[in-house]
């Protein structure tokens, strides 16, 4: 067993990589680290590597190369030791349909080696820390998305797993179900659980997150907290343009250079978004550059700096696409 020689790291990557078949590069050397007690995320669009990444940490994908150590073990190297130290859950629902809420529990902490009366009192405990009592005879199908999400980080933790791993867990849920998901992370977070979450939702990373690593094309672009990272920007506005110019690279340049306290300015696929530092008399300004320019704007929208003006400035694109 390869141990980390910081009792402080929970995960630790070196130069982890993964390339599938037709030589698609998933994964590209990542370095990371995760310290015990943190929410960690990876941010990033769809296909930026997040799932791969959770997935090699997890013993689900193997890596092409490098190395991944999770609670001190070596997850290539002991696979079935790997496992008793985490709980997943996976973007897709992976409850057994044929038991109820209840059993979903009871039967995960006896695989687990639990005795029955241990599983029969942590599952009963869980069910009301996750507001599932209620429904605890009830058949999992029975269950709407918001409930399922829980009951399977509920599963996910029964055994007191080191780490806890969720896959774009609030994907497809309501806003509501997605805000009682924060506030049991958060509360698992208050009880000491280590959490790594992938994510697409700046505002799920900006929420939870202590600190994120930003990644597209499977590659680490940034990581810090994300107060830092937002602040990296340099600007405190953003002035987000939308025009149909068909030179928004043209239209950029001329702002950033015209506009007073402009640090920063990007087309993006519905106009220009601008960085500046002070508001006052800015909105004035853009409408009398655009008119220099002979540019059309449809709308102009202030804003504070978000997670997605740094992936912007780091790639050139928006985060959703």
């Amino acid at each position: 067993m390869t141990t980390s020689t910081n009792p402080d790291e929970v995960i630790v990557t070196e130069n982890l990589t993964k390339v599938y078949p037709g030589d698609i590069l998933a994964v590209d050397g990542l370095d990371l680290s995760v310290h015990r007690g943190e929410i960690f995320g990876l941010l990033g669009p769809n296909g930026a590597g997040k799932s791969t990444t959770a997935g090699m940490l997890t013993t689900r994908v193997l890596p092409t190369s490098g190395r991944a150590i999770v609670g001190g073990v070596d997850v290539v190297a002991h696979p079935a030791q790997a496992k008793r130290l985490i709980g997943v859950v996976p973007q897709s629902n992976t409850l057994d349909r044929a038991l109820t809420v209840y059993e979903n529990l009871y039967f995960h902490g006896r695989f687990f080696g639990m005795s029955a009366k241990q599983s029969k009192a942590e599952s009963l405990r869980l069910l009301e820390q996750f507001r599932l009592s209620e429904r605890a005879s009830a058949p999992v199908l029975a269950l709407s998305g918001g409930m399922a999400q829980r009951l399977m980080v509920a599963r996910a933790v029964m055994h007191r797993p080191s780490i806890l791993f969720l896959d774009e867990p609030t994907a497809g849920l309501d806003p509501q179900s997605r805000i009682a998901l924060w506030e049991i992370l958060s509360e698992l977070h208050d009880e000491g659980q280590t959490i790594l979450l992938t994510t697409h939702y700046m505002e799920e990373a900006d929420q939870l997150c202590h600190r994120l690593a930003i990644i597209d094309h499977g590659r680490m672009l940034a990581l810090d907290t994300p107060e830092r990272l937002k602040a990296s920007v340099g600007a405190d506005t953003i002035v987000t343009i939308s025009t149909d110019t068909p030179d928004r690279e043209a239209f950029a340049t001329r702002l950033r250079s015209s506009i007073p306290g402009a640090t920063g300015a990007v087309p993006i696929e519905t106009g220009v978004r601008l960085e500046v530092q002070g508001s006052h008399g800015v909105l004035p300004a853009v409408v009398a550059v655009a008119d220099e320019a002979g540019v059309a704007i449809s709308d102009l929208r202030l804003d504070e700096p978000s997670l997605e003006t740094v992936f912007i400035n780091l790639t050139g694109k928006d985060l959703r696409e």
